[in-house]
């Protein structure tokens, strides 16, 4: 019963991430690269007052998953680098953090763009 849990939690929170951020999409007029910042910032402050592992705790890739996430990871990143190198830390960590995703998301992008030959909007 315990596995069933975590996947219904990472669902509805998950879920309850994305319908916010839609609801926020729709009665805005924020455009939405500025609601992805939001979100990375928003992830960031969460992260750095320690609330947002706790979310992670409770959902799993429900709450590691979405924007918040991504800035959660840099800033644990960045914490990281700054306790080992100092002021140069600033730099590298978010970086050397997020590396690995954001290598695979230029990877499998370049992929899907063979199987699927985008093409200009018109």
């Amino acid at each position: 019963m315990g596995v069933i849990m975590d996947y219904i939690n990472a669902f509805w929170v998950g879920g309850l991430i994305c319908a916010l951020v839609q609801i926020l999409l729709e009665k805005t007029k924020l455009m939405p690269g500025r609601v992805m910042v939001i979100l990375v910032c928003l992830g960031a402050v969460l992260g750095s007052v320690g609330l947002y592992d706790k979310l992670i705790d409770f959902a799993g890739a429900g709450a590691s998953v979405p924007l918040l996430g991504f800035g959660n990871t840099l800033w644990k990143g960045v914490k990281e680098a700054i306790d080992d190198h100092g002021f140069l830390g600033l730099f590298e960590g978010g970086l050397k953090a997020s590396a690995v995703g954001i290598s695979a998301a230029l990877i499998f992008s370049y992929i899907a763009s063979w199987i699927f030959k985008p093409k200009m909007k018109e």
